[in-house]
Order: structure tokens, then C-alpha cells, then sequence
């Protein structure tokens, strides 16, 4: 089958998302079909916030916007038409996360466009979503019998696995004989220099809390200059207020801050985050960690030194603009690792 063919039917998955959130698409053909099954899909969105209530609505949505607007065919196109794969299809392992909705939804087309087959393990927090689109996708000639949904992988010729640094070390020694890519913890920083704009500071605010803070695009930490003054970050993330409202980022919120208080430790906070001096890039959910800095040079020379932990660095002095983390393009890899290149040199 033709990879022309595999991009349409992932393009099409995309244009679904794009009705969901728009009821507008570009082909009308496909019109009634997405109406036939919105109904059931809405309900999809609903059990995957009951099977896990990090999954809200509101970041659900967000979710398929996103991808919405990144499935192009001229996206797709130009991505894969970078790389020369081979005619020999091979099965490749595929261990997802389920920190954030559809985390591991790039590797999965990443290696259906490669002309591969996928073997699947899903994650237990991102299962009820993930199964709808391997569904959906397996309904297009192009892709039926690509892809298999395991619960252990079997018979694979490579792997794609995503978890923490801990099961990073059991993959790392699981998969050692055979072709791999191993993702571990990561987080995102933002660096000030304190020129930022009401604007700047708000987009900021989309790059701490969308997911709860749940993902590795994620800003947990934060570089201020020296002198900097933190009320201006309290009102700008003042319209992200009513995440408290949230059960399970609350309780998190409130254990933090009770271990601060009894441990003495010195914190800011407005009922709704803690914001926290530390040299620490990871923060637990509900805190954000800020440092200040005199050195711009020295700062970057830090952060190089610290690239295997950081995913992102956000800023008006870097590539990724406040505001844009949780809006990755398809060559935005996790981990700098890409994984397309992987794929074309099995």
C-alpha cells in the first residue's frame, strides 16, 4: 500500500479532530461520516476523563485541536518525504506513556509513515483514547492489519518505549539486543530577562498549567533576573485560578504546601500554585520552582550542561516563544531523538 495512502488516512483522523472542535472541515465529503460518529466519540471523551480525571474535557479538546491543526497532508508530506524507508516492513515495539492525552501518538504514526507495522502497549491512563484512534485508523484499507494492540511485547525487530527514569533502566536492559529509542523524565524551563510583556507572561502561564503541568513540554522551572519581581508572574497566571477546582491537583496543591509549612521552608503563594526558590529544574504538581540569575552566559552554558533532562527552553532569547510548548510540530521529537531517523536506518 502506498504511503500517499497511509498520510490520507492519518490526515483524516486529523480533519476528525478538526470537526470535533469546529464542527467545520475542509472535505464535505467526509461530512456525514464525522456526524455518524461524533455522538460516540464525545462519549470516548467522557469515559477517558473517568478512567483518568487528569484527562479533563478542556485538555482533551485542546489535545485534538492541536493535532487538528498539525495533520496537514502537506505536513505529512513534507515530514516524510525527508527520509527514504525501506520496502521491507518490520515490526516495531511501541511503549506508551499516559501522562498527557494521545503522549504517544507521534511514535505511533511516525512509524505507520516510516511503512512500518506498530505493536502496541498502551498505557493504562491513556487507553480508552489511544484505542479509539488505532481503531479509527485500521478502518482505512492502507492501514488495516498495521497495527496490534498488546498487553507484553512479542516478536518485535525494534522499540519505541516511553516511561520514567526507573523503567528507562529496565527497558535499557530488556531491549538491549535489538534497535532502540529509550525516553526518560524530562521537564521544560522558561527563562525571563525581564523585558516580557502582559502578553508574554500570560502565554507563560499556558506553558505551566495546561495538563497540570503533567507533561514533559512542561515548565516547571523558571530563570528569573536578578531583582525580578514575582507579583508580576502571580497576575498573570491569576486567570488559570480556577485549576483548583480540580480534586486531584488540590490534594497535590495542599500536601505541598502543608510539607513546606512544617518544614519551615520559605514559599510564595496564591491559593492556587506555590512558587518556590530552588536549583531544582523538576517541581511536584501545584508548585513551579524559580531561580535567579546575574549571568545570561553563564545561565546558557547551565542549561547545555543539563540537556538531557530539559526538553524545552522557552523565552523571548530562545527558539520556542512563551506560549507555545504544548504546540509541538511533527519534527519537535522527544528528546531531541528523531525518531523518523531511527526508523529509516532499521
Amino acid at each position: 500500500m502506498s504511503n500517499q495512502s497511509r498520510i490520507s488516512a492519518i490526515y483524516d483522523l486529523g480533519q476528525f479532530f478538526t470537526f470535533i472542535i469546529e464542527n467545520e472541515i475542509d472535505n464535505k465529503d467526509n461530512l456525514a461520516r464525522y456526524e455518524y460518529l461524533k455522538e460516540d466519540f464525545l462519549k470516548i471523551l467522557n469515559l477517558a476523563e473517568i478512567q483518568n480525571p487528569w484527562f479533563t474535557q478542556s485538555n482533551l479538546k485542546f489535545c485534538l485541536e492541536q493535532w487538528g491543526k498539525v495533520l496537514i497532508k502537506e505536513n505529512l508530506k513534507q515530514w516524510v518525504e525527508k527520509y527514504s524507508f525501506s520496502s521491507q516492513p518490520q515490526k516495531i515495539g511501541i511503549i506508551m506513556a499516559g501522562n498527557i492525552p494521545l503522549v504517544g501518538f507521534h511514535d505511533l504514526i511516525a512509524v505507520l509513515l516510516s511503512g512500518h507495522n506498530a505493536i502496541v502497549k498502551t498505557s493504562s491512563k491513556d487507553d480508552v483514547l489511544m484505542s479509539f484512534v488505532i481503531n479509527y485508523l485500521q478502518e482505512f484499507e492502507a492501514l488495516k492489519n498495521t497495527i496490534q494492540k498488546v498487553e507484553k511485547l512479542q516478536n518485535h525487530d525494534a522499540v519505541i518505549a516511553t516511561g520514567s527514569n526507573n523503567t528507562a533502566r529496565y527497558f535499557e536492559y530488556y531491549f538491549k539486543e535489538i534497535p532502540h529509542i529509550i525516553r526518560k523524565n524530562r521537564t521544560s524551563v522558561a527563562v525571563l530577562n525581564g523585558n516580557e510583556s502582559e502578553e508574554d507572561l500570560k502565554n507563560l502561564s499556558e506553558d505551566i498549567f495546561r495538563y497540570f503541568g503533567l507533561g514533559c513540554r512542561n515548565v516547571t522551572k523558571l530563570y528569573l533576573p536578578k531583582g525580578f519581581n514575582t507579583d508580576l508572574l502571580f497576575e498573570s497566571f491569576y486567570e488559570w485560578k480556577e485549576i483548583i477546582n480540580h480534586a486531584k491537583y488540590a490534594n497535590n496543591y495542599d500536601y505541598n504546601r502543608a510539607i513546606y509549612l512544617m518544614g519551615n521552608e520559605e514559599f510564595l503563594d496564591n491559593n492556587f500554585m506555590i512558587l518556590r526558590e530552588s536549583n531544582e529544574l523538576h517541581s511536584p504538581i501545584g508548585v513551579i520552582h524559580y531561580e535567579f540569575y546575574e549571568n545570561s552566559e553563564i545561565l546558557k552554558n547551565e542549561l547545555i550542561a543539563n540537556t538531557d533532562k530539559i526538553q524545552c527552553v522557552v523565552g523571548n532569547d530562545f527558539e520556542i516563544k512563551f506560549g507555545e510548548t504544548q504546540k509541538p510540530s511533527l519534527t519537535d521529537y522527544a528528546d531531541g531523538v528523531d525518531t523518523m531517523k531511527f526508523l529509516e536506518n532499521l
